[in-house]
Protein backbone atom coordinates (compact mmCIF):
# COMPACT_ATOMS: atom_id res chain seq x y z
CA UNK A 1 0.00 0.00 0.00
CA UNK A 2 2.67 2.32 1.03
CA UNK A 3 4.63 1.78 -2.52
CA UNK A 4 1.49 2.09 -4.06
CA UNK A 5 0.68 5.51 -2.68
CA UNK A 6 3.98 6.48 -3.52
CA UNK A 7 3.90 5.49 -7.13
CA UNK A 8 0.92 8.08 -7.07
CA UNK A 9 3.70 11.02 -6.40
CA UNK A 10 2.16 10.80 -2.66
CA UNK A 11 5.27 11.33 0.32
CA UNK A 12 5.14 8.30 2.61
CA UNK A 13 6.05 8.15 6.26
CA UNK A 14 6.41 4.76 7.21
CA UNK A 15 5.84 4.33 11.03
CA UNK A 16 6.65 1.05 13.01
CA UNK A 17 7.82 -0.38 16.34
CA UNK A 18 10.12 -2.01 14.19
CA UNK A 19 12.24 0.29 13.32
CA UNK A 20 14.59 -1.44 10.73
CA UNK A 21 11.76 -2.71 8.60
CA UNK A 22 10.36 1.18 8.14
CA UNK A 23 13.75 2.61 7.18
CA UNK A 24 13.75 -0.01 4.31
CA UNK A 25 10.78 0.21 2.70
CA UNK A 26 11.40 4.09 3.23
CA UNK A 27 14.56 4.21 1.02
CA UNK A 28 12.85 1.30 -1.52
CA UNK A 29 9.98 4.75 -1.60
CA UNK A 30 13.21 7.13 -2.04
CA UNK A 31 14.13 5.63 -4.91
CA UNK A 32 10.75 6.38 -6.75
CA UNK A 33 11.61 9.87 -6.63
CA UNK A 34 9.12 11.00 -3.54
CA UNK A 35 9.98 11.91 0.30
CA UNK A 36 9.53 9.51 2.87
CA UNK A 37 10.82 9.21 6.14
CA UNK A 38 11.09 5.94 8.77
CA UNK A 39 9.44 6.95 12.03
CA UNK A 40 10.03 4.40 15.28
CA UNK A 41 6.87 4.40 17.14
CA UNK A 42 4.26 2.11 19.30
CA UNK A 43 1.02 2.48 18.35
CA UNK A 44 -0.38 1.74 21.96
CA UNK A 45 1.60 4.28 23.67
CA UNK A 46 -0.42 8.54 23.44
CA UNK A 47 2.82 10.21 23.69
CA UNK A 48 4.56 8.47 20.94
CA UNK A 49 2.24 8.58 18.46
CA UNK A 50 2.03 12.65 19.68
CA UNK A 51 5.65 12.46 18.69
CA UNK A 52 5.11 11.00 15.64
CA UNK A 53 2.79 13.27 13.85
CA UNK A 54 5.30 15.93 15.86
CA UNK A 55 7.61 14.86 13.33
CA UNK A 56 5.44 14.45 10.32
CA UNK A 57 4.36 17.96 10.55
CA UNK A 58 7.98 19.51 11.38
CA UNK A 59 9.02 17.68 7.85
CA UNK A 60 5.61 18.38 5.65
CA UNK A 61 4.04 20.58 7.51
CA UNK A 62 0.76 18.72 6.66
CA UNK A 63 -1.30 15.39 6.79
CA UNK A 64 -3.70 14.56 4.22
CA UNK A 65 -3.47 10.71 4.46
CA UNK A 66 -3.77 8.10 7.07
CA UNK A 67 -3.73 4.46 7.00
CA UNK A 68 -4.23 2.72 10.31
CA UNK A 69 -2.38 -0.31 9.64
CA UNK A 70 -0.52 -1.61 12.70
CA UNK A 71 -2.46 -4.87 13.61
CA UNK A 72 -1.51 -8.32 15.69
CA UNK A 73 -3.16 -11.94 16.45
CA UNK A 74 -2.92 -14.07 18.96
CA UNK A 75 -4.03 -17.27 18.63
CA UNK A 76 -5.96 -19.16 21.67
CA UNK A 77 -9.59 -20.36 22.19
CA UNK A 78 -11.90 -18.60 23.68
CA UNK A 79 -12.38 -20.52 27.37
CA UNK A 80 -8.14 -20.49 27.36
CA UNK A 81 -7.41 -17.10 26.22
CA UNK A 82 -5.55 -15.25 28.53
CA UNK A 83 -6.40 -11.79 29.79
CA UNK A 84 -3.30 -10.14 29.54
CA UNK A 85 -2.99 -11.15 25.34
CA UNK A 86 -6.88 -9.81 25.60
CA UNK A 87 -5.87 -6.66 26.45
CA UNK A 88 -2.52 -6.89 23.97
CA UNK A 89 -4.59 -8.02 20.62
CA UNK A 90 -7.05 -4.97 21.56
CA UNK A 91 -4.62 -2.53 22.63
CA UNK A 92 -2.78 -2.31 19.72
CA UNK A 93 -5.67 -3.43 16.93
CA UNK A 94 -8.29 -0.69 18.46
CA UNK A 95 -6.89 1.51 20.92
CA UNK A 96 -3.63 2.22 18.48
CA UNK A 97 -6.21 2.72 15.99
CA UNK A 98 -7.80 5.05 17.91
CA UNK A 99 -5.02 6.94 18.69
CA UNK A 100 -3.09 7.21 15.39
CA UNK A 101 -6.98 8.69 14.04
CA UNK A 102 -6.88 11.49 17.06
CA UNK A 103 -3.68 12.60 16.77
CA UNK A 104 -3.81 12.95 13.12
CA UNK A 105 -7.46 13.96 13.38
CA UNK A 106 -6.03 17.26 15.44
CA UNK A 107 -3.95 18.12 12.11
CA UNK A 108 -7.15 17.39 9.69
CA UNK A 109 -9.45 19.78 11.32
CA UNK A 110 -7.27 22.26 11.44
CA UNK A 111 -6.88 21.75 7.87
CA UNK A 112 -10.14 21.05 7.14
CA UNK A 113 -9.44 18.10 4.71
CA UNK A 114 -8.07 14.54 4.80
CA UNK A 115 -8.67 10.81 4.43
CA UNK A 116 -8.16 8.11 6.74
CA UNK A 117 -8.40 4.40 5.43
CA UNK A 118 -8.60 1.72 8.99
CA UNK A 119 -7.57 -1.39 7.98
CA UNK A 120 -10.13 -3.47 9.56
CA UNK A 121 -10.70 -7.50 8.11
CA UNK A 122 -13.75 -9.55 7.39
CA UNK A 123 -12.63 -11.82 10.81
CA UNK A 124 -14.65 -7.55 11.99
CA UNK A 125 -17.67 -9.11 10.16
CA UNK A 126 -18.44 -12.87 10.24
CA UNK A 127 -16.94 -15.37 12.75
CA UNK A 128 -13.85 -17.53 11.92
CA UNK A 129 -13.35 -20.93 13.64
CA UNK A 130 -9.91 -20.67 14.37
CA UNK A 131 -9.27 -19.52 17.83
CA UNK A 132 -9.05 -15.73 16.73
CA UNK A 133 -11.91 -14.29 19.38
CA UNK A 134 -9.56 -11.51 20.42
CA UNK A 135 -8.45 -10.55 16.80
CA UNK A 136 -11.97 -10.73 15.67
CA UNK A 137 -13.45 -8.36 18.33
CA UNK A 138 -11.07 -5.69 17.68
CA UNK A 139 -11.55 -5.69 14.06
CA UNK A 140 -15.60 -5.31 14.72
CA UNK A 141 -14.50 -2.45 17.19
CA UNK A 142 -12.32 -0.86 13.97
CA UNK A 143 -15.38 -0.63 11.85
CA UNK A 144 -17.68 1.04 14.48
CA UNK A 145 -14.55 2.88 15.21
CA UNK A 146 -14.72 4.60 11.55
CA UNK A 147 -18.44 4.97 11.67
CA UNK A 148 -18.26 6.67 14.43
CA UNK A 149 -15.42 9.16 13.16
CA UNK A 150 -16.66 9.95 9.69
CA UNK A 151 -20.19 10.76 11.88
CA UNK A 152 -18.31 13.00 13.96
CA UNK A 153 -15.52 14.64 11.52
CA UNK A 154 -17.56 14.81 8.64
CA UNK A 155 -18.22 18.46 9.56
CA UNK A 156 -14.41 19.17 8.81
CA UNK A 157 -14.49 17.65 5.37
CA UNK A 158 -12.81 14.58 6.63
CA UNK A 159 -13.12 11.08 4.94
CA UNK A 160 -13.44 7.88 7.64
CA UNK A 161 -13.53 4.58 5.55
CA UNK A 162 -12.32 1.21 6.39
CA UNK A 163 -11.19 -1.76 4.17
CA UNK A 164 -11.88 -5.67 5.55
CA UNK A 165 -9.77 -7.49 3.72
CA UNK A 166 -10.04 -11.60 3.61
CA UNK A 167 -7.58 -14.15 4.03
CA UNK A 168 -4.19 -12.08 2.48
CA UNK A 169 -0.72 -14.00 2.77
CA UNK A 170 1.79 -11.57 4.58
CA UNK A 171 4.78 -12.87 6.73
CA UNK A 172 2.43 -12.30 9.81
CA UNK A 173 -0.10 -15.38 8.38
CA UNK A 174 2.79 -17.42 5.86
CA UNK A 175 3.18 -19.67 8.30
CA UNK A 176 -0.08 -20.64 9.15
CA UNK A 177 -0.80 -20.88 5.64
CA UNK A 178 1.61 -23.74 5.31
CA UNK A 179 -0.91 -25.60 7.30
CA UNK A 180 -2.83 -27.52 4.49
CA UNK A 181 -5.66 -27.91 6.31
CA UNK A 182 -5.89 -24.19 7.18
CA UNK A 183 -4.82 -23.26 3.35
CA UNK A 184 -7.56 -25.19 1.84
CA UNK A 185 -10.66 -23.93 4.33
CA UNK A 186 -10.22 -20.42 3.10
CA UNK A 187 -9.27 -21.42 -0.37
CA UNK A 188 -12.52 -23.77 -0.34
CA UNK A 189 -14.83 -20.95 0.92
CA UNK A 190 -13.71 -18.34 -1.22
CA UNK A 191 -15.29 -17.91 -4.91
CA UNK A 192 -12.44 -16.92 -6.23
CA UNK A 193 -10.44 -20.26 -5.19
CA UNK A 194 -7.32 -18.55 -3.59
CA UNK A 195 -5.67 -16.59 -0.81
CA UNK A 196 -5.26 -12.97 -1.52
CA UNK A 197 -1.98 -11.49 -1.84
CA UNK A 198 -1.18 -7.75 -0.46
CA UNK A 199 -1.18 -5.94 -4.30
CA UNK A 200 -4.94 -6.76 -3.98
CA UNK A 201 -5.71 -3.86 -1.70
CA UNK A 202 -3.61 -1.45 -4.10
CA UNK A 203 -7.29 -0.51 -5.69
CA UNK A 204 -9.05 0.49 -2.57
CA UNK A 205 -6.16 2.22 -0.80
CA UNK A 206 -5.64 4.93 -4.18
CA UNK A 207 -8.97 5.00 -4.01
CA UNK A 208 -10.41 5.97 -0.83
CA UNK A 209 -7.27 8.68 -0.78
CA UNK A 210 -8.37 10.58 -3.90
CA UNK A 211 -10.81 12.86 -4.69
CA UNK A 212 -12.84 9.80 -6.12
CA UNK A 213 -14.36 9.16 -3.47
CA UNK A 214 -14.73 12.68 -1.77
CA UNK A 215 -18.40 11.61 -1.14
CA UNK A 216 -17.49 8.05 0.43
CA UNK A 217 -17.27 8.05 4.33
CA UNK A 218 -17.93 5.92 7.11
CA UNK A 219 -18.11 2.61 5.17
CA UNK A 220 -16.22 -0.15 5.19
CA UNK A 221 -14.90 -1.99 1.59
CA UNK A 222 -15.04 -5.58 1.74
CA UNK A 223 -11.91 -7.17 -0.38
CA UNK A 224 -11.95 -11.40 0.40
CA UNK A 225 -12.44 -12.97 -2.99
CA UNK A 226 -16.37 -13.41 -2.22
CA UNK A 227 -15.63 -15.19 1.02
CA UNK A 228 -18.80 -13.11 2.99
CA UNK A 229 -20.51 -13.29 0.00
CA UNK A 230 -21.37 -17.25 0.93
Amino acid sequence: MALALADGGTHVIIIDILISQAKEVAKEILRKGVESLAIKADVTKPREVQEMVSQVMKHFGRIDILVNNAGINIIASAESFRPKDWDKVLSINLKGVFLCAQAVGKVMIKQRKGKMINIASIAGMVGTPHHAVAYNSSKAGVINLTRALAIEWGQYHINVNAIAPGMIKTDLTKERLENKEYYNYWVDRTPLRRIGKPEDLIGAVIYLSSQASDWLTGQTIVIDGGYTAL
